[in-house]
């Protein structure tokens, strides 16, 4: 097949959004029910509840007077993460570090001011669409050493796409230097193909164009095998089970200790992972048809 016939086939079987809106997201998700999504903090309830692991959270402040004695109580830890329980696409997520001149964040020192003024913008919904919210104070994750050799910055994640509880596309976010740590395919991290069988990674996609390496650090990425696959996929599985959505994605992290955690779900997971994967939707959907895991 020459190029031109394989662009063609992959453009008929790419999703687009409003065919995902329609066909996709509407019908498999009660609007009532995208609250167990959008919210971080309901969503890690849940999680917790039913015993599959999630980052924990040492406390979560709902109001500008708790913020000091918040601080207090969450700043015996050395590192920890300050996000908006509402927030979408990595606003609002304050990764510290404590050094010996005090809290660090992306190589800046940040004082006790600063935070609370950034924990008071979260509550008052500055990155939430401007819906009052909450700040979740949770534990930092330290990412695999795999990810580490790749590029030594920021949480990836692996975000898997279900469709009625079967896992239909996976794609690994991969922080840069243009992305400031974040995985957000959006704020510049890299999107990069999954293989659903054996958990390698494909080639990479930067919004623009595909890649081998990565572009900071020039490390090989094709071939690479994601740890604990069987148990990422697994994991997803459960907690889809769990939550009254049928077509969802659902975001996981690996912690260097304790290996795979759910970070969070996303009632309307982005597009970008067919490119990411050189392969539209529709043919991974049809894929799960015809092994009989999708009816």
């Amino acid at each position: 097949m020459n190029w031109l016939s394989r662009l063609g086939q992959m453009r008929s079987s790419i999703l687009g959004m409003n065919e995902r809106n329609l066909g996709f997201i509407y019908p498999n998700n009660a609007r009532v029910n995208y609250k167990y999504a959008d919210d971080k903090y309901l969503a890690k309830s849940i999680l917790h509840k039913n015993q599959i692991a999630c980052p924990r959270t040492y406390t979560v402040v709902d109001s500008i007077g708790k913020i000091e004695e918040a601080w207090q109580s969450a700043s015996e830890w050395n590192e920890l993460v300050i996000k908006p329980a509402k927030g979408a696409g990595g606003k609002g997520i304050l990764i510290l570090k404590r050094k010996k001149e005090g809290w660090m964040s992306q190589g800046r020192l940040v004082s006790d001011q600063e935070i609370f003024t950034h924990i008071a913008n979260t509550i008052f919904g500055i990155y939430s669409f401007g819906d009052s919210d909450v700040a979740l104070i949770e534990e930092y994750v330290r990412p695999h050493r795999v990810f580490h050799e790749i590029f030594p910055e920021g949480v990836p994640d692996i975000r898997i796409l279900l469709l009625k509880k079967v896992p239909v596309m996976g794609m690994l976010r991969m922080p840069t230097s243009q992305s400031n740590g974040k995985a957000n395919l959006h704020q510049g991290g890299l999107g990069i193909g999954v293989d659903m069988q054996t958990g390698k990674l494909k080639s990479a996609y930067d919004g623009v164009k595909h890649m081998d390496d990565h572009p900071d650090t020039n490390h090989p990425i094709i071939g690479i095998q994601l740890p604990y696959w069987e148990n990422l996929i697994r994991m997803s599985v459960k907690a889809a089970c769990h939550f009254p959505l049928d077509y969802l994605g659902v975001d996981l992290v690996i912690d260097d200790r304790k290996g795979p955690m759910i970070m969070e779900l996303n009632v309307r997971p982005g597009l970008g992972i067919q490119l990411a994967n050189k392969e539209g939707l529709k043919q991974a959907i049809q894929r799960a048809k015809q092994k009989n895991q999708l009816y």
